[in-house]
């Protein structure tokens, strides 16, 4: 029998999102600022992370931080572990 884990509870995607939203930016331009800081990333795999298919990856995380202009800890508002 598999049970079935709540996953949306640990999904940091809609924090992502809002931050992305509140700044502005489409999917698009944040993926480009996040390429032109190094970071190897498609906008595909961005969407999926906003929607918590994918996991995001720690670099991604401080870089999206740089580019909202909020600490890191702000992504993980409203989680409940």
């Amino acid at each position: 029998m598999k049970i079935r884990q709540d996953t949306d509870k640990y999904n940091i995607g809609r924090n992502i999102r809002k931050f992305r939203q509140r700044k502005h930016l489409t999917q698009e331009q944040t993926v480009a600022r996040l390429q032109l800081m190094g970071i190897d990333i498609s906008r595909g795999t961005y969407s999926h992370i906003e929607c918590g298919i994918d996991n995001i990856r720690v670099e991604e995380l401080l870089a999206l931080a740089e580019i909202f202009h909020v600490s890191v800890a702000d992504f993980f508002e409203g989680i409940h572990l």
